[in-house]
């Protein structure tokens, strides 16, 4: 299967992933035939992209790190927790149904931790601050693995990221979602969510310190120009960096009202960027050895004008894919592989756009 950007799907394409509504109900099926009924729903919806499964990418599988059901359920519980004016009652049942799922992703991250994680995401864009929540607790864990963290720990990590926005319940929509730069006295009021949540969680939640302060201090940066305590360098908490980074990059590959999302190749080249001023340069190096510029499923062209999709990554050349060569130029040809991380390939990467094949 291949990723597309929405504005190429056309009818007759083949779904190669199923997909969600708002309440976690199944939208598509997989394999199902695209209508053009479908495409206007699906863009009204806000949905990006789409994977379809067609003859030159039919044999491109795209491993998850976690299993799309687990997902689905756990941004679903977080769903039901970020709601105002809740009893405590409510609280405590919604966060049990989250502790056993942490548990859940926890199991799976770490029998999948030789995979690099393709963090393309068919969200919805109503659903923003949930799905971005479960991604940010999943790249987290992936650090977390990365730095050997016993199970315990990547546990508290994982809980700690999901829950980091939860003071968000406390800002005006109409800030969250306003299409346009936010004034200094917005910004101020969205400011407040990182010690709201804090605040919260410390008093439903009864668990280790890390939790806390890792959805207190989220916003620390490590040159100490964050919020809300403005903190450097290893005074931030480990949680925190690690949560940062993974916040981050996730907001920065994802369409948000006021601006299109970047693409993942561009995602980790701006977290590479801040390493030892915005970020721990430590963390960065670890970050960028996991996450795949260039997600298997995503068409690139090459510096010699080759194109292809993408079809394997390797942690240690994350810039030099394994790739299913489709084209040279405009001609079609009979498709080969092309591993750029062999020294023979003196090519490179030059552009990632689904548009390359049509």
């Amino acid at each position: 299967m291949r990723y597309i950007p929405i504005i190429y799907i056309r009818e007759g394409m083949i779904l190669g992933k199923t997909l969600y509504g708002d309440n976690g109900e199944v939208l598509l099926t997989k394999k199902a035939l695209i209508r053009p009924s479908y495409i206007k729903k699906l863009i009204a919806l806000g949905y990006c992209g789409l994977y379809i499964i067609d003859e030159l990418s039919e044999d491109i599988t795209v491993m998850e790190i976690i299993n799309e059901d687990l997902k689905i359920k756990t941004i679903k519980s977080v769903k039901n927790l970020m709601q105002p004016n809740m009893k405590k009652k409510e609280i405590q049942t919604y966060l049990k149904i989250i502790e056993k799922s942490m548990g859940d992703i926890v199991d799976e991250i770490l029998f999948n931790k030789d995979l690099m994680v393709n963090m393309i995401d068919l969200k919805v864009a109503s659903e923003y601050t949930f799905y971005h929540s479960v991604n940010v607790c999943v790249l987290s864990i992936v650090l977390g693995v990365a730095l050997k963290f016993e199970k315990k720990e990547l546990y508290l990590l994982g809980l700690s990221a999901l829950l980091h926005d939860m003071g968000k319940i406390y800002t005006p929509n109409e800030i969250l979602d306003k299409p346009a730069k936010l004034t200094y006295e917005e910004f101020q009021i969205i400011k407040q969510h990182s010690e709201n949540g804090y605040r919260y969680i410390k008093e439903n939640l009864d668990i280790d310190t890390k939790v806390y302060m890792g959805i207190y201090q989220h916003h620390e940066k490590y040159d100490g120009t964050g919020y809300p305590l403005k903190l450097k360098g290893k005074k931030i908490s480990l949680f925190a960096r690690i949560i940062t980074i993974a916040d981050v990059y996730d907001a920065l590959i994802s369409d948000r009202p006021y601006r299109k999302g970047v693409l993942p190749s561009e995602g980790v080249e701006l977290i590479m960027g801040s390493s030892g001023t915005l970020f721990d340069h430590r963390l960065v190096k670890i970050f960028s050895k996991k996450i795949a510029p260039y997600p298997i499923g995503t068409c690139v062209k090459l510096s010699n004008d080759l194109i292809g999709i993408v079809v394997e990554n390797y942690s240690s050349y994350c810039l030099r894919p394994l790739i299913k060569i489709v084209k040279t130029g405009n001609k079609l040809v009979i498709p080969y592989l092309m591993n750029l991380k062999e020294s023979n390939y003196n090519v490179t990467i030059t552009a990632v756009s689904d548009a390359l094949l049509y």
